[in-house]
C-alpha cells in the first residue's frame, strides 16, 4: 500500500486490511493533512485491483483515542476561509468513508469525540475497548457536527437520545454506548484488535459480492421509503443471481465443504 504521513495502512490478514489513524502524539486528532490522506485513500483504493480485499477495520494508535476530533491546535487562529476550505476537506474523507463498498468495522480504542465520532460512525459496526469514550461535544466550542454526526447518530440511537448528546455535548461510557446501541460489542482493551479480526473473518468468508450488494442494499434502503427499498433489495439481490459466487456457494452446501469464493 501507499504510503501515508497520518495513516498507516496493511494488510492484516488475507481478506482483511486494517487502517490506522496515526497521530498519537495528538490524541489521533484529525487535522487538514489527516484528511487529505484519509480522502486519497478511500477515493484512490483501487478494488479491482485489491480483489481480495473483502474487510476494512479503522482503528487508532496507541491506546487512549481512536480520534480526538479536529485539531484544535491547527485551527486556532484560522480564518473563516481557511476553516470552510479545511471541514470540506474533512466532510469528503468521512463521506468517502461511509460509502466505502466492503465493510468497515471501527475498533475504537479510547477516545473517539467529535469529528472521531463522527468517523466511526460512518463505519458499519463499531467495536469497543471497556475504556472508550464517546461523544459530540462541538457545541461546547460553538460548533456543531458537520461530518454526520446530527444525522447518522439519531439514526443509530434514536432521535432523542441522539438530540441528547449532541445539544448538552456529553461523552458517554462504553458501557452506556452499548445500551444505547451506539456500538455492538464492549470488550477489554487487550482484546480488541482479536474482537475486529473475529468479526472481520466471518465477513471474509462470506460470498463478497453478496456481502457488498448487502450492505449497499440497507445502506441506500434506508433513506427510502419501504416500497422503493424493497425494490433496491431486489435490484441488489438480482447482481448476485449471475456470479460465479452464488453458483459456487450452492455447490459447496451441496457438496458438505467450505465455499471458495473469488468474488465474481
Amino acid at each position: 500500500m501507499a504510503g501515508y504521513e497520518t495513516l498507516l495502512v496493511e494488510a492484516v490478514e488475507p481478506h482483511v486490511l486494517k487502517v490506522t489513524l496515526n497521530r498519537p502524539e495528538a490524541m489521533n486528532a484529525m487535522n487538514t493533512q489527516m484528511g487529505i490522506d484519509l480522502r486519497a485513500f478511500l477515493r484512490e483504493f483501487d478494488h479491482d485491483r485489491v480483489p481480495d480485499i473483502r474487510c476494512m477495520i479503522v482503528t487508532g494508535s496507541g491506546d487512549k483515542s481512536f480520534g480526538a476530533g479536529g485539531d484544535l491546535k491547527e485551527r486556532q487562529g484560522m480564518s473563516v476561509e481557511t476553516w470552510r476550505h479545511q471541514h470540506v476537506i474533512f466532510e469528503e474523507a468521512i463521506e468517502a468513508l461511509w460509502r466505502f463498498p466492503m465493510p468497515v468495522i471501527a475498533a475504537v480504542n479510547g477516545l473517539a469525540l467529535g469529528g472521531g465520532c463522527e468517523m466511526a460512525l460512518a463505519c458499519d459496526f463499531i467495536i469497543a475497548a471497556e475504556h472508550a469514550r464517546f461523544g459530540q461535544p462541538e457545541v461546547k466550542l460553538g460548533i456543531m457536527p458537520g461530518a454526520g454526526g446530527t444525522q447518522r447518530l439519531p439514526r443509530r440511537i434514536g432521535i432523542g437520545r441522539g438530540k441528547e448528546l449532541l445539544f448538552t455535548g456529553r461523552i458517554i461510557k462504553a458501557d452506556e454506548a452499548l445500551a444505547w446501541g451506539l456500538v455492538n460489542h464492549v470488550v477489554p482493551a487487550a482484546q480488541l484488535m482479536d474482537k475486529a479480526l473475529e468479526l472481520a473473518r466471518l465477513i471474509a468468508a462470506n460470498g463478497p459480492i453478496a456481502v457488498q450488494q448487502a450492505k449497499k442494499s440497507v445502506d441506500r434502503g434506508i433513506e427510502l421509503p419501504l416500497a422503493e427499498a424493497l425494490d433496491f433489495e431486489i435490484q441488489a439481490y438480482n447482481i448476485c443471481v449471475p456470479t460465479e459466487d452464488r453458483h459456487e456457494g450452492v455447490n459447496a452446501f451441496n457438496e458438505k465443504r467450505p465455499p471458495a469464493f473469488k468474488k465474481r
